[in-house]
């Protein structure tokens, strides 16, 4: 009895780090790949690096983006390293 008692208390564990662990880190790394996916000219960004700007090009190609960061000056990132939108994050 006692070794079924443990094995119930493994999956209990189990079970209750992956409803609250695992899968919503899967929901937002979704919620992250989806934005990255739907990025558009005029969209204003974060990147992982911390720098605002606004989305001036995408190429699909090399998995890139041209972004503004300040008027005339224009930085090309990896489409992978925007992890959200500014305007969402300045609304907090």
């Amino acid at each position: 009895m006692g070794n079924y008692s443990m094995l119930i208390m493994m999956v209990a564990i189990f079970a209750i780090m992956y409803f609250f662990m695992i899968l919503p880190q899967q929901k937002r790394q979704k919620a992250i790949r989806n934005f990255q996916n739907s990025l558009t000219e005029g969209t204003k960004v974060v990147t992982a690096g911390g720098v605002y700007g606004t989305v001036k090009h995408v190429n699909i190609e090399n998995n890139s983006i041209d972004i503004e960061v300040s008027r005339g000056v224009v930085i090309t990132v990896d489409r992978g390293y925007v992890f959200e939108n500014a305007a969402s994050q300045q609304q907090r």
